[in-house]
């Protein structure tokens, strides 16, 4: 059995995980940053640079002694090498290939998306190729067709923001708190889901892409309105995501021909009413649903060393010149979405 170090440092939670090839984790060490990054109401770059520098080490550090390993008994060191901040990325994927050169290890560079696509596959055993999957985080919400390791077919994508971003902007506006997704599903929890009429963008359209930019906007307007108390403001924007995530899931499901399970992954997973909403979904479409637990939707080390464990078993390793990137595609093939940004 292999023995997989992971490194997560691509946005604000600096992580080491070591994890076997039979899945089981021996390992998770993890640091968030909520504390400096909540005056500011977001996450700040440089902050997280400088703390992935500081943290990082110490982490592995305590991961090898929770494990009663050496790092002789690694057989890879699996490291984000994007996308994300560049920065943090920088931090954890030039500690990978030193660990690598230093120890004579192979190093496994692992795309922080690919990550949260397989972490089902660390959580069940069962789910198998090919399934569909919606990732669904602050950075990214996309419709993905998964055939294997390092086979991704995307089927849809956000032409401007992602979800979690209009959580954490929504949270931002409300004064609701910081991290913004959890302090909006809390809001809502108390407020009327019907209050306030907010827009659905490109619910009924053909192609099954998101679009989250105008819902930012309408909830702007419905704060400066004075209308509605911020907990149904919550309420009806937490309602509005889950009815686009539905209807563009639902889109996909209809493109996704073989697939065996319905599965969600990304921090925006962890909300309790997108996953008993795509649940139902999977039951009317006669489909296995699969949702990581909750520890696993968010960045985490052991879904980059699950990663770097099944492109490792493929025989997937990469040289120590890899570039860390800001951007990297899943899908490098697929075409642009129309009316899409930069982040698309």
């Amino acid at each position: 059995m292999a023995l997989i170090l992971g490194l997560e440092s691509s946005c604000d939670e600096t992580a080491a995980a070591l994890v076997r090839d039979d899945r089981t984790i021996l390992a998770h060490a993890l640091a968030g940053q909520e504390a400096a990054h909540r005056p500011y109401g977001g996450v700040v770059p440089e902050i997280a640079a400088r703390a992935h520098v500081e943290m990082l080490a110490p982490l592995i550090e305590r991961a090898l002694g929770e494990a009663g390993v050496g790092l002789d008994a690694v057989d890879a060191i699996a490291a984000t090498a994007g996308p994300g901040l560049i920065g943090g990325v920088m931090v954890g994927l030039v500690t990978g290939k030193a660990l690598a050169h230093a120890c004579g290890k192979p190093l496994v560079a692992v795309n922080h998306l690919e990550g949260h696509a397989l972490s089902p596959r660390l959580a069940d055993p069962d789910l198998a190729f090919p399934y569909l999957l919606l990732l669904v985080s602050g950075g990214h919400c996309q419709l993905l067709f998964v055939e294997g390791v390092g086979r991704y077919r995307r089927l849809a994508t956000t032409i401007d923001d992602a979800a979690g971003e209009a959580f954490d902007k929504t949270a931002k506006l409300l004064g609701l708190g910081f991290p913004g997704g959890p302090a909006v599903e809390r809001a809502a929890a108390e407020g009327d889901a019907r209050a306030v009429p907010l827009p659905r963008p490109l619910v009924g359209s053909d192609e099954p892409h998101f679009s989250f930019a105008g819902l930012k906007s309408a909830v702007l307007r419905a704060r400066d309105a004075g209308t509605w108390a911020p907990e149904d403001i919550a309420a009806s924007f937490q309602q509005a995501v889950v009815d686009c995530l539905i209807d563009r899931t639902t889109r996909a499901i209809d493109r996704a021909d073989g697939a065996t399970a319905l599965v969600v992954a990304g921090g925006v997973a962890a909300n309790q009413a997108v996953r008993g909403a795509l649940a139902e979904l999977a039951r009317v479409s006669g489909l296995r649903f699969v949702a990581p637990p909750l520890w696993l939707c968010t960045d985490n080390a052991a879904m980059i060393a699950w990663a770097g464990a099944e492109r490792f078993a493929a025989g997937l390793t990469d040289p120590l010149d890899t570039p860390a990137r800001a951007r990297w595609p899943l899908d490098p093939h697929a075409e642009r979405a129309r009316g899409a940004g930069v982040k698309a």
